[in-house]
């Protein structure tokens, strides 16, 4: 794994890489440039770096140690899980002077509480290692992503991770009960706590979720679980537009009520793209627009709930066309249409890709008016639209051709986003992928706030420098 530290001698105190080793042993720090290649470019591959060197700690106290060796002399630390992000937050800049640290080797899921409904996991352990610790004594770890096999909990913790059933179970930030966080100064913050209700003096722990790395470096977390369902349905509906999708969700709320645990809205151009570069294909009729409904209970009951939903959608001219799934495997091969279309843009070419968020009433008209807008500003791109209709959430993912300027693009989608009081980032973070667009769209005051908490944390902005804002 190691090799020569020519490169990193170059660029680097002499004595770093000496330090370093002798904390975490030889096996712990990665040199050679063909080992640091993973660490080294996001998962898009938008943002290749050079990192220094990778360090990989084995416990909380060597994490501190890395900090403590890198401020002292001077030396900027990135934190990195699975480096499943989408928006550049866990790498390195091109530099050469920057050190990675991988939470990987802390993998160890440390308890599980079935009765107290908790799981307290290290950062580096896998999503999906954890999602099935909770399984097996019959509990739910709801967090649900696309990369669950290879995205870490310090990283869904560090990202606010969202997913299909934010719906349902909220962000990542509301199933965090206590958070382990090694400070920018090297302190070992310590609230491991698996208390429901806990009103002693501020919250800390909310600064560091969601904060990407530039605040602290999250080592373990204790997370929420609940009671796993013993009944899941899965439906995929046509209709005419999203205002129907709408009118759909408000439907199956007042039948399902708090069973439903995902509502994918996913337009046509989506499934035409999954149809032609992954050979799946809707069972439904042709449609405008689809909506993927999953619900989950303990009950039983949920199959007749879902039924009747269905034809009262039916019955009002809510719904063209649908269909349950009949079995496990058929509810996958409804959720693969969903899961495909990102895979199947990137094989169709080129896109200028927004995560943004509205109020949940306002989708239509977002839709509407970002459509208008690009074909005006921006004509010959193509719109696919898709992703999380219940809690407002839409992957609005422009098409585009050589002659198209992606600054333009971005421009148009988030200047209309903004005029809805929109997020341009719902669920993906800022990173460095979209720190000049946060300047401009986020208030002032809201931008100095946190400028000022950064400041008193971090002061020598060592801790992922460049990611959330630019100083």
């Amino acid at each position: 794994m190691n090799g020569g530290h020519e490169g990193f001698a170059m660029t680097m105190p002499t004595d770093l890489l000496q330090r370093l080793t002798g904390l975490v042993g030889p096996t712990g720090v990665v040199t050679d440039s063909s080992d640091l290649e993973p660490y080294a470019v996001d998962w898009r591959k938008l943002f290749p770096g050079r990192p220094a060197c990778v360090v990989r700690p084995s416990s909380t106290e060597q994490v501190a140690g890395i900090v403590q060796i890198c401020r002292d002399a001077g030396v900027a630390v990135v934190p990195q899980g699975g480096n499943t992000g989408l928006a550049g937050g866990a790498v390195p800049d091109p530099s050469g002077t920057q050190v990675v640290l991988s939470l990987n080797r802390m993998a160890a899921i440390r308890h599980v509480d079935p009765v107290g409904l908790t799981i307290e996991a290290e950062a580096g352990c896998i999503l999906k290692v954890a999602q099935d610790a909770a399984a097996a004594v019959s509990r739910l770890l709801p967090i649900s992503l696309a990369a669950e096999g290879s995205a870490t909990i310090g990283g869904v913790v560090a990202a606010n991770a969202g997913g299909v059933n934010v719906l349902r179970y909220g962000m990542t930030r509301s199933l965090v009960l206590g958070l382990e966080v090694v400070l920018p100064d090297g302190t070992i913050a310590n609230g491991l706590r698996r208390l429901r209700k806990d009103n002693a003096g501020y919250d800390w722990k909310q600064l560091f979720i969601g904060s990407e790395g530039t605040l602290g470096i999250v080592t373990a977390a204790v997370l929420r679980l609940l009671p796993r369902p013993k009944h899941a349905v899965t439906a995929l509906l046509s209709v005419a537009d999203p205002a129907a999708a709408l009118r759909l969700l408000a439907l199956a709320q007042d039948e399902l009520g708090d069973q439903i645990s995902a509502f994918e809205l996913i337009s046509a151009t989506s499934m035409q793209l999954v149809a032609k570069h992954a050979g799946l294909k809707a069972p439904i009729a042709e449609g405008d627009w689809f909506v993927l409904i999953e619900a989950a209970s303990s009950l039983a009951g949920l199959r007749e709930a879902a039924e009747t939903m269905l034809g009262a959608a039916f019955e009002q001219e809510i719904a063209r066309d649908g269909v349950i799934a009949e079995s496990g495997a058929q509810a996958a091969q409804l959720w693969a249409l969903r899961e495909h279309v990102t895979e199947s843009e990137a094989r169709e070419g080129k896109s200028v890709k927004h995560d943004v968020s509205v109020p949940l009433t306002e989708v239509p008209r977002f839709l509407s008016e970002a459509g208008d807008a690009l074909a005006a500003g921006a004509p010959g791109t193509r719109v696919n639209a898709f992703g999380h209709l219940g809690d407002g959430n839409i992957h609005y993912n422009i098409l585009v051709g050589p002659d198209h300027d992606a600054a333009v693009v971005n421009r148009i989608v988030h200047d209309v986003v903004a005029a809805f009081g929109g997020s341009i980032s719902a669920e993906h973070g800022i990173g460095q992928y979209r720190v000049g667009e946060l300047a401009r769209y986020r208030a002032s005051t809201e931008m100095e706030l946190a400028r000022t908490i950064k400041r008193a944390l971090d002061p020598d902005n060592l801790l992922n420098p460049g990611k959330v804002f630019s100083s």
